[in-house]
């Protein structure tokens, strides 16, 4: 395990970062990152392609006026995968606005990210979110290669503690996502009407006929989903949720 240090990225804002190589090593660099405690953690899971401007719009709204606001409220750690894209930027934007102080982790595979200053190692790599303020870097080269990752992570940061996923919309990966969320026995939250992954997800819950990966899921019974629309629902269920989890511990 390297050293804990820090990126700086362009906009002048600083994170902190740590990078890992094996699961031995996760306690640790976490406790290096400053989590010497336990955290309820919001793991977002999904993406932000292919979606109408109105939606995505709506999307923009749902995490500056309800998920950002809850997480400075109820002092919850926001995790997700840290790239300056899709629903991680959303998330990475909504704390600057509201001016947050909650951890918003990102978890990332070393092949897959341009890190400040640095060089891509491969065409499809992705810039970091200068919004997220930790990172933690795990092995792997290819898209999918930190899923497993970001799920252990979140249980060790919130041992006995409340922790939730929340899918929105999403491609190949997400399934990965929702699967290791399941594994990791946590309560997951799907976004119907935001498009492709969740809405599949969402659409088997009904009892509609899906993709046939979802009947693990469904049978899990940690699967519920919640309309995009119906955003005052959205806001009282997580609450709901973190509630609940908090008051069973």
């Amino acid at each position: 395990m390297k050293q804990l240090f820090q990126y700086t990225f362009s906009n002048g804002l600083t994170a902190k970062a740590i990078q890992v190589d094996d699961w031995p090593q996760l306690p640790e660099a976490l406790y290096s990152l400053g989590f010497t405690a336990p955290c309820p953690t919001l793991v977002l899971v999904g993406g932000a392609s292919k979606m109408s401007e109105t939606d995505y719009l709506l999307l923009e709204t749902i995490f500056t006026k309800i998920i950002a606001p809850l997480a400075e409220s109820l002092k919850i750690t926001v995790i997700d995968g840290g790239t300056d894209a899709g629903i991680m930027r959303l998330m990475g934007n909504a704390r600057t606005a509201i001016k947050g102080t909650f951890p918003l982790v990102g978890v990332a595979a070393y092949g897959t990210i341009v890190a400040p200053g640095k060089i891509a190692l491969n065409r499809d790599a992705a810039s970091l979110d200068p919004h997220h303020s930790h990172f933690i870097i795990v092995p792997g080269y290819r898209w999918g290669d930190e899923s497993r990752w970001l799920a252990r992570i979140a249980s060790l940061l919130t041992k006995d503690l409340p922790s939730v996923t929340l899918v929105i919309n999403g491609g190949e990966i997400t399934w990965h996502d929702v699967t290791f969320s399941i594994r990791e026995n946590r309560p997951t939250l799907i976004l119907a009407g935001s498009g492709r992954t969740a809405d599949q997800i969402a659409a088997a819950l009904r009892g509609e006929s899906g993709d046939a990966r979802t009947d693990t899921l469904i049978a899990s019974g940690l699967v519920q989903a919640i309309d995009i629309d119906h955003t005052q629902e959205l806001n009282r269920k997580l609450t709901e949720c973190f509630n609940a989890l908090s008051k069973k511990k």
